[in-house]
Formats: C-alpha cells, structure tokens, sequence
C-alpha cells in the first residue's frame, strides 16, 4: 500500500471534523485547532484511507488512532502491512482507554497499551467552575470575590475580531516576562498560543478576554472536542492581576459554556508539579486517560 502523507493546513477543517466527531472522543488530540497548531511543532502527515482519516508522525513510526466509521479490523491490518513493507512495527499514540478497548475486542491480546500520566487530560464538570459553589469551591469562590472587590472596574467579553490585536499583544508581554525565548518548550507553546489568536476565525475556536481598567489581563480560547465537551487549549493570565486565572476560567465557563456543555476539558499537566497542583485543585470529574500502543 503506497500513501501520500499531506501536511494539515487551516482549510482542511471541513475535512477532518466529520472523521474526528466520529471517534465521540473527550481527548484534546481529537480536535482540529489543536492538531493544525501542534503539527507546526511535531509535523504531522495525514491520509484519508477507505472510510478512514489516517494521522502519522513524520519524525517517528506511530499512528494516531484512525477515525471514521468503517471497518476498524480492516484499517489496523492495512497500516500494519504498510509498515511491515517498510520494516518497520505498527504502533498508536494518544489512545484512549475506550479506544483500547476496541482494539483489544478486534484482536484479542494482540495488543498492549502503556498509559502516560503526564499526559492525561483533566476533565471537569462545567456546572461545577461556573459556579464555583460548595466546600470543595470554597477557596476558588474567595479568590473570585477577592478579585471582584480589588478590581472593580473589571469586565469580561467573548473574544472576538475586534479584541484580538489587545489579546496579542498582551500574550507578548506573557512570553517576554516568562523567559519564553530561553526554554524550548515554553517557546513552543507561545508560537501556539500566538497562532492561535492569529487564526482564530479561520479555526472557528471561541475564547473569552478579562479586562482591568480597559486593558486585557487573561484570555482563554479553545474548541469543541464532541458533542458534550470542550477543550480549553490556551489560558493566560498576567501574574501581577492576583486572582485573573481563576476569573478568566470561571467567567469563560460561565457565559460562554455553560448550557452548551456538560464538560470542559482543560487539557494536561505535562507533568508539571505546580501545573498538576493548579488543576487538582479544580477537582476533575474524570481523566481522560492516553497511551502509546504496540503490538505484543
């Protein structure tokens, strides 16, 4: 089997959402916005094979795990003659445990799956960060009414065309005061973030902007994952306005999602000790789980 591997770009959207809704999946990797962006960092190939939307790594031999609606058994074994053509082994990234569970009832104990903890994906409740209420909230709730008193004059909006260009260039002060340009990986993530505003119409994402006296101090955007969740792929806030990540979060959920969605997805924590702190705090509904896949 020969395939051409494609490079994803912004007007493939129309193509991959119907292949990517079919896998009802609650993972971020599933969403179009986030593949298009991160593909620009880890370049990704894709192929449409049958009834199937086909992702491969072009700088490893792995797979992410096919999407669409027709014969699973058939694509698996088609990949895993390609690879065997090539020399090389069949393997998936980023599956999830349902996934997995579909391969496992295709081919019994052909497969194994070792799951990444760093790279589970924390799933919430958007009731529960709308509101903000009971116990558990308790301190999110202090840390919202705080910053309500403290900053008075502060008002939330849907982003839009017209705050864009305020949201950029508050994103490079962001990436000025992190010391985005000596860490890597910190770069990476602001060359995504700044894309993502950049191509925000063009990726059909939603996003919110939080104020203080007129200028912008936190604004978040992201992208439906399927038909129950949403994804928030980027967060910032500045450190100097005390309490704007957790007002951004709440506020975003609250007049954007809320009513939309059962759940919001906020991504990993990359292992990230304060990062994992941040979003336990927020007590998750659930992890959505992912592993790399190989055959036995």
């Amino acid at each position: 089997m020969e395939l051409e591997w494609k490079k994803i770009e912004v007007q493939d959207r129309a193509l991959f959402l119907p292949y990517l809704y079919s896998l009802a999946s609650r993972s971020a990797e599933t969403t179009f916005a986030n593949l298009y962006l991160w593909s620009r960092q880890y370049p990704t190939g894709y192929a449409v094979v049958g009834d199937f939307l086909v992702m491969k790594s072009l700088e490893e031999e792995v797979f992410a795990f096919p999407a669409g609606t027709g014969d699973l058994r058939k694509i698996v074994e088609a990949l895993d003659a390609y690879q065997r053509e090539r020399g090389q082994a069949l393997a998936f990234q980023c599956v999830t445990r349902e996934q997995f569970a579909q391969l496992e009832a295709l081919f019994p104990g052909r497969f194994q799956i070792e799951y990444d903890r760093d790279y589970a994906d924390y799933v919430y409740d958007a009731e529960k960060l709308a509101n903000l209420s009971g116990k558990k909230y308790h301190g999110k709730k202090n840390h919202v009414n705080k910053f309500q008193k403290q900053y008075p004059d502060w008002s939330y909006e849907p982003m839009t065309a017209d705050n864009l260009e305020d949201c950029f260039q508050m994103a490079l002060i962001w990436r000025r005061e992190n010391g985005c340009e000596e860490d890597v990986e910190k770069n990476a993530e602001m060359c995504v973030a700044l894309n993502a505003l950049r191509l925000f119409t063009e990726l059909s994402m939603e996003g919110g902007v939080l104020r203080v006296g007129g200028e912008v101090v936190a604004f978040t955007l992201g992208e439906q994952a399927c038909e129950d969740t949403f994804v928030v792929h980027i967060e910032k806030a500045r450190a100097d306005i005390d309490g704007a990540y957790t007002m951004i979060n709440q506020q975003f959920v609250q007049h954007a999602l809320l009513g939309k969605y059962k759940y919001v997805n906020r991504e990993d924590d990359v292992g990230a000790e304060g990062l994992r702190k941040a979003k336990l705090s927020y007590h998750p509904a659930f992890m959505v789980d992912k592993g790399y896949v190989t055959e036995k």
